[in-house]
């Protein structure tokens, strides 16, 4: 079988747009026989272009109606309209967010080919295109086909008449439908991997190292999260999907590793919300000789040339409200935070054993097995957190929360420790890391304690970072970022799912 340019296939009929779609189906099969039966390849394996779609939209611009292009281009893409005229047709292509007009006629590409066109090819498929470039009367770009060639034949049609997908269950499930008919969902993932590609150059800039550590772990840690456990056969082992890959980065700090990051998936055994999904994406980053201070520079960097590249500036436009992302960011301490929105030193209160009491005079929802530091993560999130609009690095956070953080130089009970909210979510953690071994070893022992007590989301101790530990790591500052909520702060979205291409979703049936 051999790749032909479009030839027509006797007996093919345009499928009625009304029909069922097991029927439309059912009518794309038998054309895909008859184009085999004739001896043309619908799936060939190569096809040569001289343009992409947003190449031509660009070499092309200045041509005016009254100057046709002479220069022969290819390009190729997936048919998105097509419109008869009788002796010639209208269509359009896409290769992405970007589309381009046809103009197929039936004396340019032959009587045979354009009634192949005609007939046999649907919504859906994929061709390459041969022809010259011109503007029609209404002033739209397009290509004077001469050749066209099938590339793949689509058993299926685009969905809802090939105007995009609109149910969000339907887009996150089917997600590569509502990428081929959505193309601001093509622009949407287009700025995210962006903002990565930001993300990286600014910390290569800063002398950063990028690193991969492991996401089977022995032990899940470098994070108050429930894991997710699998089994490896061949070892007969339980296994976990990491939660962080802060203690594997620390360890490299050790080895003399000075400044490393790293940007990947992290799984999270919690429920699905607008702001969380059990599977995410996370950039860490440590540098030797730091603190939490420098933490906040680099952090205030990242952000600014990330906004700089997505949004051309840093200035948003957040639901509906507007928000500046200009620096420096504004520093407040978690303590001031509490007495100013919560009316308590909340912080205060929790040593001092009243911490469930003013939870109730707040109004805290909570029960007897509801661990003190969720019923002290619930206040801040009931009076706190809405208030945080403005970029906010929220500091100094008890050490019973931040056992990987160093013990505050100046405030006894806190930790060196800084959360950014902004518009209301957190974007960003970041210590002055803890590299005491002996203190870092206490403090583990005690998670491990609440652990036993039911507490499953707590810091475990991990005998191979503590031995690395105690061979010497240099003060430092770590920073982690979550790409996700980074990235629906910058391009707008609402929910955590419009940002990951495929979020996790309960199966169907």
């Amino acid at each position: 079988m051999t790749d032909h340019p479009l030839k027509p296939v006797s007996g093919a009929q345009p499928p009625p747009a009304a029909l069922p779609l097991e029927q439309l189906i059912a009518q794309r099969r038998e054309k895909l026989n008859r184009l085999t039966q004739a001896g043309i390849n619908p799936y060939p394996y190569h096809y040569d272009r001289t343009h992409t779609i947003s190449d031509l939209l660009k070499e092309f611009q200045d041509l005016s109606h009254e100057t046709p292009s002479q220069t022969q281009v290819s390009c190729a893409g997936r048919i998105m309209t097509m419109r008869d005229m009788g002796k010639s047709c209208f269509a359009h292509i896409s290769d992405g967010p970007d589309r381009v007009q046809l103009y197929v006629k039936k004396d340019v590409v032959g009587e045979d080919a354009y009634r192949f066109f005609q007939k046999d090819m649907d919504l859906g498929d994929f061709i390459g295109v041969e022809g010259s470039m011109f503007r029609t009367k209404t002033q739209e770009l397009t290509i004077r086909a001469s050749k066209i060639t099938l590339l793949s034949k689509a058993l299926r049609p685009l969905p809802e008449k090939f105007h995009g997908l609109r149910d969000p269950e339907t887009r996150f499930r089917m997600r590569e439908l509502d990428l081929a008919t959505n193309s601001s969902i093509q622009q949407l993932f287009r700025r995210r991997s962006r903002l990565i590609a930001s993300l990286r150059q600014t910390l290569y800039d800063e002398g950063f190292l990028e690193v991969e550590t492991p996401l089977l772990q022995a032990q899940a840690g470098g994070a108050a999260a429930r894991p997710f456990e699998t089994f490896h056969n061949a070892l007969q082992t339980k296994l976990f999907m990491r939660i962080a890959p802060e203690l594997y980065l620390k360890r490299l700090l050790v080895g003399g590793m000075e400044r490393v990051f790293e940007i990947g998936r992290v799984f999270r055994n919690e429920g699905v919300d607008t702001k969380h999904n059990p599977e995410f994406t996370l950039m860490e980053a440590y540098q030797a000789y730091a603190d939490y201070n420098d933490m906040m520079k680099l952090t205030e960097l990242l952000i600014a040339n990330a906004a700089e590249t997505i949004q051309g500036g840093d200035s948003l436009l957040v639901h509906d409200r507007p928000l500046s992302l200009q620096r420096p960011f504004r520093r407040a301490t978690l303590t001031d935070l509490f007495k100013q929105h919560a009316g308590h030193d909340v912080i205060a209160a929790w040593k001092d054993g009243r911490l469930r009491s003013v939870a109730q005079e707040l109004h805290v929802g909570f029960d007897e097995n509801t661990p003190d530091h969720k019923v002290f993560d619930r206040i801040f999130d009931a009076k706190v957190k809405m208030h945080l609009w403005d970029p906010t690095f929220v500091l100094d956070y008890p050490v019973e929360i931040s056992p990987l953080a160093k013990m505050h130089r100046s405030e006894p009970g806190l930790v060196e420790r800084f959360e950014l909210y902004i518009a209301g979510d957190e974007i960003a953690n970041a210590y002055s890391e803890l590299n005491d071994p002996i203190d870092q070893r206490q403090r583990m022992e005690k998670q491990a304690a609440l652990k036993k007590s039911g507490d499953e989301e707590v810091e475990t101790a991990d005998e191979s970072f503590l031995t690395a530990l105690e061979h010497g790591m240099p003060p430092a500052g770590g920073l982690g970022i979550g790409i996700d909520r980074l990235a629906m702060l910058l391009t707008g979205q609402t929910s955590i799912r419009e940002v990951i291409l495929f979020p996790l979703l309960k199966p169907e049936n």
